[in-house]
Parts: structure tokens; sequence; C-alpha cells
């Protein structure tokens, strides 16, 4: 079986080792309100219980969830006690959802709420890493109160690392000048934010990817887009990890074998 584990990565100078391909969890959680070609059931309790298996199986040890997706980091919570250990959690703060809307809050006071929030909601003491949700006014929203907010409780050590997840360049830059991490758009589309890729790499910074296969519209579209498209993610060396927002088990493994399979070739290469 093809799999990730000799081929985790340092999150920048975080101290976090992350798997080339990280587990998105959207899909878990909500199905009001989201950008994918199909319509989809949630999963049950064993079907994610099955699919975080597989994951770690596959060498996956990089867990994407947020408040914005639905009651995600409700049904993780309780399938992931005793396995703490085995697990990079990455949450995001600012972003709201309930009731099919979304809404915005980078307060300081919310914040921190969020956070100690999704902790009771993931049964944890700490998280990985946590990053900042942006409503797409990437440097307003730096300038609120939410980023100190997420330095601070890095500093009480209730997370580990805090970034952004943005939608711009000029946000993404900003975000690393005085965090940790970005999370970017970067596919066979979209390669816009190239230069926050370039900077994370000059400055040690992290670099995940969010739309690595376009949300799966990449896979309307060529005759093997999805190689096409992870053969693009990996290209930068300040990737660390992309995020795939999967439920299908069988879509899951063939992701991972042609990430190995990319990964193991640009080893070849650079040896």
């Amino acid at each position: 079986m093809n799999t990730l584990h000799p081929y985790h990565r340092p999150l920048g100078s975080t101290g976090l080792s992350v798997s080339p391909l990280g587990l998105g969890t959207v899909k878990i959680g909500r199905n009001q309100g989201v950008k994918y070609p199909s319509g989809f059931e949630l999963p049950d309790d064993q079907q994610i219980r099955e699919l975080l298996a597989l994951s770690r199986e596959l060498g996956i040890n990089l867990l994407d969830t947020a408040p914005a997706y639905g009651i995600s980091e409700q049904r993780l919570g309780p399938l992931l006690v005793g396995q703490r250990q085995d697990w990079v959690l990455c949450s995001k703060v600012g972003e709201e959802f309930a009731d099919g809307e979304s809404w915005f809050d980078f307060s300081a006071t919310h914040t921190r709420q969020s956070v100690e929030r999704s902790l009771q909601r993931l049964h944890t003491d700490y998280l990985d890493l946590v990053l900042v949700h942006s409503n797409g006014d990437d440097l307003n929203v730096l300038a609120e109160e939410a980023y100190p907010t997420l330095q601070q409780l890095k500093q009480e050590g209730l997370i580990r690392a805090f970034g952004f997840s943005g939608k711009t360049v000029a946000g993404g830059l900003r975000a690393l000048e005085q965090g940790d991490c970005a999370m970017v758009t970067w596919n066979l589309r979209e390669q816009t934010e190239r230069p926050v890729l370039d900077f994370a790499l000059s400055h040690n910074k992290g670099i995940l990817v969010k739309k690595a296969l376009a949300s799966g519209h990449i896979c309307l579209q060529g005759e093997d887009p999805i190689s096409a498209g992870f053969e693009l993610v990996f290209s930068h060396p300040a990737v660390s990890s992309a995020i795939i927002g999967t439920i299908n088990p069988v879509h899951l493994t063939q992701n991972v074998a042609t990430a190995a399979r990319i990964l193991e070739r640009s080893n070849k290469h650079n040896d």
C-alpha cells in the first residue's frame, strides 16, 4: 500500500510535523451552503471512525476542522478519545455557522471563547494549530483582535501555533510576518498566492494548501487531473501539507497513492 509515512515534513518553525495530505472534515459536519460539485449525505459515526482509522493507516496525521464546518468538531471529539497523540489538530476562529448561515466575529472575546469551545468539543487541552477564518477582507481582519489573541493563547499553551486562512496575497504576507502559518489556495486554476509561498519558504513559515483539487471541480477536467494537481501543489518546497476534504475511502486511498508516487519520484530526483 502506498502511504505517506516516510514523507511527513515540518510545518515551518512550529515544531509540528505533518503529513503531506491532511484530512479536511467539512463533509462530516456540514452539507448546506458548500461549494462542491455534487450534494452528499453526512456520514454516520461508524463511517467517520473507519475514515479516521484509514487515514492513520495511510500515514495522515493532520486533521483540519472549524466551527464553520457545522458539527464537525462535536462529532470528531468523542471519536478521537485515546488518539490525541496520533493527530495534529487544526481548527479555526472567526467564522461561525448555524441554521444554514455563516457570520464572522474577530473580537478578542469571541476568539478566546471559540478556542475554549473547540478544546471542549475536541476533548483536548491544547490545539496544535488555530487559523483565523477570513471573510475575504484580509488586511482589516488582521487589524482586528483575533490575531493578537491567538498569540496570547499560544503563550498560555492552549495552542501550539497560529496562522491565517485568507484569500489575498497581501493578507497572506501580513499573516506570515506576525504568525506561524498561512493556508492558501494553490491549484491548477488558481496560483495568484505564489508570493505567499515564496515568503514562507524564505522565512521558514508553514504553508497549508486549501482547494488543492479546486473543491473537486478539478476532477472534472483533463486526463489525470489529480496527478497534475498534486504535481503542482508539491512542486513548491514551501508547501507542508494539502488539505483534502473527502468522506470517500476509495478517493482518499487513491489521493494518498498519487501523492506518495509524486513525492517518491521527487525525492529520487533530488537525491
